[in-house]
């Protein structure tokens, strides 16, 4: 049986609450802009459900989290107390801030919280013992509360203190966006509306090179794009130039059926070198020097044709180096022929949201996962740590 299939989980809905301390460890490492600004407030929202029910129901919430890669040190840019205001304002109720995440002073915060009441700690990761998954830092998070719930998608493949070390210690349990993310990712690949299309882009196929091995078996057609296509191109014996890939995947790839019918890489590429303007080469034809940017216009087409005849459509990662100008144009087209879509449509990945988000299509697609990495790994059959600890195997 697949990893994922029928899977159950321990709910929150599942225990009384009332009086009790309930840790939930969310996904608030929310984008940001250089100043600071939150250009992204998709994870908040997804957290507000689990946390108004908490309230409703009478805890008192101490709310764990990270913002950004501090690697273990004190970084004032990366506090969590910048999130304190936006989150009063989507909770709709103040938010206590502590500027620590564990510690005297936390668990003080902690004790003093009333029934409905919310607090948010520092940043997790501004410890070492977080990403270390050490006992110390998990045991004095523990402290904090009688009850653990993990509300993190996004970190459900990081075995960290504040993922799954806690949970060795309190009684733990799946919040309601865990749940549906596990859900619809679940069923996407179970019971999907044929044709299901898959749309995987991004820069390195050693990521996602399980994952297309399983989608060749279950996916009506699997589009690549990106980066990880220019390794396939590769094994194919195609000349990619200058282009990034990774030689070290080569004999991996060339395991797949790199001839199946559902597979689809791109006939014609973006290509720029040294001294000259962007333009298009037919597959095969880039020059020494050249380098593979983005899928070019026959793909798009191409694409654009296979995706229109799906009924579900699962999208991760860019068609080419999308952060760059005109490099931009095969992602945001893509984006634009899925928001058009009338197929049951589920995406994930920063920079697949905001093409999407560019081409105000966003709001169009059916469900937008809260993980990126964790999102690829669940479909591909990983043992994800955080959702083993919240799984009901009953």
């Amino acid at each position: 049986m697949v990893y994922w299939s029928r899977m159950k989980l321990r709910s929150i809905r599942s225990v009384s609450v009332r009086g009790k301390r309930v840790l939930v460890r969310a996904e608030l490492n929310v984008a940001r802009n250089a100043s600071g600004r939150i250009t992204d407030d998709s994870r908040l929202k997804a957290v507000v459900p689990t946390i108004a029910w908490l309230r409703s129901h009478g805890a008192r919430v101490v709310i764990a989290t990270h913002l950004g890669r501090p690697d273990g040190k004190v970084v004032k840019a990366m506090s969590t107390k910048t999130l304190t205001r936006p989150l009063s304002s989507a909770l709709r109720t103040p938010v206590q801030f502590v500027d620590q995440s564990v510690g005297p002073k936390a668990e003080t915060a902690s004790a003093a919280l009333k029934n409905g009441e919310v607090l948010l700690l520092e940043n997790v990761r501004f410890n070492p013992g977080e990403e270390k998954d050490d006992a110390s830092f998990s045991h004095a998070l523990s402290l904090l509360a009688d009850i653990f719930v993990l509300e993190c998608f996004g970190t459900a493949h990081r075995k960290h203190a504040s993922v799954v070390g806690v949970g060795r210690y309190l009684p733990s349990y799946a919040g309601f966006r865990f749940e549906e993310e596990v859900t619809v990712l679940s069923k996407v690949l179970e019971h999907p509306k044929r044709p299901l299309v898959i749309i995987l882009g991004g820069a390195k196929i050693s990521t996602k090179i399980t994952l297309i091995g399983s989608i060749l078996k279950r996916a009506d057609a699997l589009l690549l794009g990106g980066a990880l296509a220019n390794t396939i191109l590769k094994a194919k014996g195609m000349q990619i130039g200058a282009s990034l890939n990774e030689p070290d995947m080569i004999r991996l790839v060339r395991v797949l059926n790199l001839t199946d019918t559902s597979l689809h890489i791109p006939v014609d590429v973006m290509v720029s070198a040294p001294g000259s303007k962007p333009h298009v080469r037919a597959v095969g034809g880039v020059q020494h020097r050249e380098s593979i940017l983005d899928i070019g216009p026959d793909t798009v087409e191409l694409f654009a044709r296979i995706i229109k005849s799906a009924k579900t459509i699962v999208w991760n990662g860019p068609m080419g180096k999308f952060e760059q100008r005109p490099f931009d144009r095969g992602t945001t087209q893509i984006a634009k022929v899925v928001g058009r879509s009338r197929a049951y449509t589920v995406v994930g990945g920063g920079e697949t949201v905001d093409a999407l988000e560019r081409v105000h299509a966003l709001k169009k697609v059916d469900f937008v996962s809260t993980g990126g990495g964790a999102m690829i790994e669940f479909l591909e059959g990983k043992h994800l740590p955080g959702v083993e600890l919240v799984r009901d195997y009953r």
